[in-house]
């Protein structure tokens, strides 16, 4: 049995679905983190542990972040963790949508992930990563993905639109 031509793109979902998914992974693991980070003990162990790293850009960043996080009021940590989890039901309900080949899920992806797009490029500019760059140019090909596969459906579903698109 020959796959059908939807097949690929059905493929391509799933895994920008995975990849939404694994981002609700790590947002929930920071806003875990997060929540035992207002524990002293549990910030001067990792301070601990911090003086223990070789000197280097590591160390400095992860004694940076601590001593960032340790400096907020409990109000700003509850904040950064209500954030976190925001971020996080987000990206679950775009990949549970892409999962389920929902058209709107697909118009959410272009739409949150597009509009981050432009923070993402300022970070890797401010300071370059492979990460970051990584992460740019993946989020970038996510949403030219889905919006050439959109005006493609678009193109097929209406004749007449096809003949007076600019595009």
């Amino acid at each position: 049995m020959k796959p059908s031509p939807a097949a690929p793109r059905f493929g391509f979902l799933r895994a920008i679905a995975v990849y939404k998914i694994l981002k609700v992974a790590l947002l929930l693991a920071a806003a875990y983190g997060e929540l035992k980070l207002r524990d002293a003990s549990v910030l001067a162990s990792l301070f601990g542990w911090a003086s223990t790293l070789r000197a280097g850009p590591e160390h400095d960043a992860v004694v940076a972040l601590l001593a960032w996080f340790s400096g907020l009021s409990p109000a700003r940590v509850q904040a950064l963790g209500w954030v976190t989890l925001a971020y996080a039901a987000v990206f679950a309900v775009e990949g549970a949508g892409l999962w389920m080949r929902r058209r709107w899920a697909e118009w959410l992806t272009i739409v949150i992930t597009g509009s981050l797009i432009p923070f993402e490029v300022w970070r890797l500019a401010s300071a370059p990563g492979l990460g970051k760059a990584i992460i740019v140019v993946l989020n970038v090909a996510i949403v030219a993905y889905l919006l050439r596969q959109l005006r493609a459906a678009t193109m097929r579903k209406s004749p007449r639109r096809r003949r007076h698109s600019p595009l």
